[in-house]
């Protein structure tokens, strides 16, 4: 990899990349993974050059639910073989890039921590060259969650109504906002059985993060349960082909323009 410590310096505030999107959560199952696809694509229709970052360095599989087999990922990276810039592949069916992970490997979880830093200052250095750059991060709050999370100019924590999620979400948030208290973190409730539900799913970590943090994330978004979702999945397809008009697509078409707004 390019040494770019010359270009980054240290604090994390001035590495921080505004065009960068992070997609958290504090516990797997909770549809991290697809919504990080179907973002990117949304920006991708809004005229945006984006890329998506798998950054689920234990468990990756952005290329398994896209059915795809990259000839380069995240391992030929940290092996010396790619340059990060390099792994980049195109996703011609969604007109976006992906940097995939290496799938079913844990090795990319045991990162030291220089090794790590110089992948993440990396990334910021190929996030120049895109409008939006989506990390899609592992679950929980983990040392290389926390190092690729830290410079995101956004940080959508994904939850749901279950009991479990919302308590892992809000244990990121903590995490992460006593570490950078200037983080901008979002939540986004997916898989809501109406608008409602899902706006009583956020006042519920709302209130847990007024109370005991003195912060209040935003609501980036309500995605709503559909089950053209899992057929998406199923068929490792994208959903915004798939179903383009189906309540979740609108719902995360909806996010990704307030996000970013139209080019």
């Amino acid at each position: 990899m390019t040494d770019v410590s010359s270009v980054f310096p240290a604090n994390i505030t001035q590495l921080r990349g505004h065009n960068v999107i992070a997609v958290a959560s504090g516990k797997g199952g909770v549809g991290k993974t697809w919504f990080s696809i179907t973002l990117t694509h949304a920006l991708t229709k809004l005229g945006r050059k984006a890329l998506l970052f798998d950054g689920d360095l234990g468990l990756a599989n952005v290329d398994i639910q896209l059915g795809l087999m990259p000839k380069r990922d995240l391992g030929a990276v940290v092996d010396g073989r790619y340059s990060l810039q390099a792994a980049a592949e195109r996703f011609t069916d969604g007109g976006f890039d992906i940097i995939a992970g290496r799938s079913g490997s844990g090795n990319l979880a045991n990162l030291t921590v220089a090794r790590l830093n110089e992948l993440r200052n990396d990334l910021m250095t190929v996030a120049r060259s895109y409008d939006a750059v989506v990390i899609d991060l592992g679950a929980g709050v983990d040392r290389t969650v926390r190092q690729l999370s830290g410079p995101a100019g956004i940080t959508l924590v994904v939850t749901t109504d279950e009991p479990t999620s919302l308590t892992d979400a809000y244990a990121f948030i903590k995490v992460t906002h006593a570490t950078n208290p200037n983080a901008d973190l979002r939540v986004v409730v997916n898989m809501a059985s109406s608008v409602r539900e899902g706006e009583r799913t956020y006042s519920t970590i709302l209130k847990a993060c007024q109370n005991f943090l003195k912060f209040a994330p935003p609501l980036a978004g309500i995605v709503r349960r559909d089950q053209k979702v899992r057929d998406a999945i199923r068929n490792q397809t994208p959903l915004l082909m798939r179903s383009p008009s189906s309540d979740a697509a609108s719902d995360v078409r909806n996010l990704a323009a307030k996000l970013f707004g139209p080019q």
